[in-house]
């Protein structure tokens, strides 16, 4: 049987670590591929990592079609679910998942070009579309905050591979990521190639700017709230300064 790996579903699925796979890997080898994979026709839906490593040693493996889906639409709502059950997933994972989900289900409510076109011989009746999922639902699905989700919406529309990356890998909070896609793509990348410091850094020197808009810039706060970020932005160019110098030294 042929079987097609289709590489917008990869999307939908997060590769394992390489401790995971080389557990499946030793797993296959001793017992064998045990649980059937998934197939839609010819497309690979469930099983893409036991497929990849029961080809490459020659392990026997079984096939099993889900009928129930119609469109490949079927295909992504299933694998989000399949996915959002997985205690696995961090609070980002099954945030974005949750977030995919629902915008595949507000497409789906949408009519479409036919049912929204009129024509004087016949005038269908309007169509009412289901009423968009609120960020509390979604955040209920996930299992986070409606807050988070928010915040993952942030990092979606504003961050760059290079942050989103950090996020995935856990080396910044969502929070602070979020906080952090508010900054030009030049300085996201440059605070994601620093690691964990100065992604940190980066977070809170954003959020000392914004606490100093928030402020009166006349009042006794306002002054204090401007010399500590004037006081901030200079040790981190210090910092900056002394680490290129030993660079020159060395």
């Amino acid at each position: 049987m042929n079987i097609t790996v289709n590489e917008e579903l990869l999307a939908y699925i997060d590769p394992l670590t390489a401790d995971e796979h080389d557990a499946l890997e030793r797993s296959l080898l001793a017992e064998g591929c045990r649980d059937a994979l998934v197939l839609w026709g010819e497309v690979l839906v469930d099983g893409h990592n036991r497929y990849g490593i029961c080809s490459k040693h020659g392990i026997p493996f079984n096939t099993v079609q889900n009928t129930l889906f119609k469109s490949i639409d079927d295909v992504h709502l299933w694998m989000i679910e399949q996915h959002l059950g997985r205690r696995s997933l961090s609070d980002f994972q099954r945030g974005v998942l949750a977030l995919r989900k629902n915008g595949i289900l507000a497409d789906r409510a949408k009519p479409s070009g036919s049912e929204a076109s009129t024509s004087p011989a016949s005038t269908p009746e309007p169509v009412t579309p289901e009423p968009k999922a609120s960020r509390e639902a979604i955040a209920k699905e996930a299992r986070i905050s409606s807050n988070t989700i928010s915040q993952i919406e942030k990092i979606q529309k504003s961050a760059t591979p290079e942050l989103v990356a950090a996020v995935k890998a856990g080396t910044i909070s969502i929070n602070a990521a979020a906080t952090v896609a508010s900054l030009p793509v030049d300085e996201q990348v440059a605070a994601a190639a620093g690691g964990k410091k100065e992604l940190r850094q980066a977070a809170r020197q954003v959020r000392e700017a914004k606490a100093v808009e928030r402020t009166e810039p006349d009042t006794p706060e306002g002054v204090i709230a401007r010399l500590k970020q004037t006081i901030s932005e200079l040790k981190s160019e210090n910092a900056a300064l002394k680490e290129k110098l030993a660079g020159l030294q060395h």
